[in-house]
């Protein structure tokens, strides 16, 4: 059998598999005129680019303000490039420990809830995540919903203070509209409904600053621990099952654990808060609707197609309108001062009050009647009977009876209507004929009164006066 040779095999000849990349390499790494090779186009710039991160603008503000300014023509990557360098070589700041007593303060927030099919649309969609945790002993509420809106942020709210037990004094939130209608850091415009809600139950609102969300860090993290840990990757068929499954995590788990921070067990630190939480009103919140309108001519503003006055004054002003299913309420706009409350009233009907009537507005038929009473029995019988008979009509003719009474006195009146009553004859011509044909009782003139002076004083004054003149 023949030897084999070994031969080693050899080796792999050098291939340069991109020619032209050396050459981009050195194009590319040429400097620009003006700058050394290792400094960026925004090293000019640098206190502008960090007074826009203290502001909290991010590399796409900060790039369009320089290139706004006219001297700056570099891209939009250099910017990033430089602004990811700032960030890198600075120190992250301490963060604020907020220290809250028991049953002071507690935080609310929105977040984004697990899957569940929606028994409208037979789909499933993503449902909203509430949360409520208390500062002191981080006790949390989770509850889900579909939607939201201005009444159903409020009405978690109630079912959350319920659950605890009482409410705080409270409550820290971030400025969705739901809640705040104009975030102000001094004095922001919370909205009407949930500022009331919180009123019933004994707390305040206290709006986060703009963009700092470490003011209410712990419902922040309350948030992320349900996302992560019960809901994560998990689907129900409809929202009553994933709260009961949510509110099983919240016992079991959520509420054993032991806290990161205070290094004690939720529930226990939970016993000890409760009994500092304001106690429940006897009664829910009344939810009322509200809203902005404007007083039309006749003194009045519409709601749900029914019309409630204003007070004098407020003819083609703004008022604030509350409503509910019972009662309409209007306030001031500038001062939230009560100025009218009505009952509700049918579509197409009035509310207007008797202070609220305009001079001219004409009477009702039952105030002419209450009028006619008035002036006296046989007048009230008379147009009574008058309106009876002929309805609307009789408007005129008592209005009539009125006028005579001002003309020829009550009394006179009342008994010419006693005899056209005691004939049968209900009409305003008869009365009216009744009293101008009726005759005028003589006048009696008095020959000696204290009023009259003695002849012999006109007399004797004549005399005195020739003789002066004479003089």
């Amino acid at each position: 059998m023949p030897s084999t040779k070994l031969v080693s095999p050899k080796p792999a000849i050098e291939v340069i598999t991109d020619l032209g990349a050396e050459a981009a390499t050195s194009t590319a790494s040429k400097p620009k005129p003006g700058r050394s090779p290792s400094a960026s186009a925004c090293v000019p710039y640098r206190e502008t680019i960090e007074l826009g991160l203290a502001r909290g603008r991010n590399a796409v503000a900060i790039w369009q303000d320089l290139v706004d300014q006219g001297n700056f023509t570099a891209g939009y990557q250099s910017v990033r490039r430089f602004v990811r360098h700032l960030q890198a070589r600075s120190a992250p700041e301490p963060r604020a420990v907020i220290q809250t007593a028991p049953g002071e303060e507690a935080q609310v927030d929105y977040g984004d809830g697990p899957m569940v099919r929606d028994p409208q649309t037979g789909k499933y969609r993503r449902t909203r995540l509430f949360v409520l945790t208390l500062g002191f002993s981080r006790k949390s509420v989770r509850l889900l919903t579909f939607r939201s809106s201005s009444q159903i942020w409020a009405e978690l709210h109630e079912k959350a203070f319920r659950r605890l037990g009482g409410s705080t004094r409270v409550l820290v939130l971030d400025n969705l509209r739901e809640g705040v209608l104009t975030p102000d850091i001094y004095d922001a415009a919370l909205n009407p409904l949930y500022r009331d809600v919180l009123a019933h139950y004994g707390a305040v609102a206290m709006p986060c600053r703009v963009r700092d969300p470490d003011r209410k860090g712990k419902v922040e993290a309350g948030v992320a621990h349900a996302q992560k840990t019960p809901l994560k990757g998990l689907r129900f068929e409809n929202l009553q099952d994933a709260q009961t499954y949510l509110d099983h995590w919240e016992e079991r788990w959520a509420d054993t654990r032991i806290h990161g921070t205070t290094k004690r067990q939720v529930a226990a630190m939970f016993a000890e808060e409760r009994p500092t939480l304001l106690p429940l009103p006897l009664e829910p919140f009344r939810y009322y609707q509200y809203g902005e309108r404007t007083v039309h001519l006749d003194g009045c503003v519409e709601v749900e197609a029914a019309y409630y006055s204003a007070p004098p004054g407020w003819i083609g002003r703004r008022v604030q309108v509350q409503w509910d299913s019972h009662q309409v309420r209007l306030l001031d706009p500038r001062t939230g001062q009560l100025l009218r409350e009505h009952l509700r009233h049918a579509r197409g009907c009035h509310r207007i009050k008797e202070e609220d009537r305009p001079k001219r507005t004409p009477l009702t038929t039952q105030q002419l009647l209450t009028r006619a009473e008035r002036v006296g029995s046989q007048v009230g019988a008379l147009c009574r009977g008058m309106h009876a008979d002929r309805g609307e009509v009789a408007v005129r003719h008592i209005l009539g009876m009125l006028s005579l009474a001002k003309k020829y006195g009550g009394p006179t009146v009342d008994d010419a209507c006693a005899a056209a009553l005691e004939i049968g004859v209900c009409q305003y011509r008869f009365v009216r004929r009744y009293l101008e044909r009726r005759p005028q009782a003589p006048l009696s003139l008095r020959q000696v009164d204290p009023l009259i002076r003695q002849l012999t004083l006109y007399r004797d004054f004549i005399q005195t006066k020739t003789e002066e003149n004479q003089a």
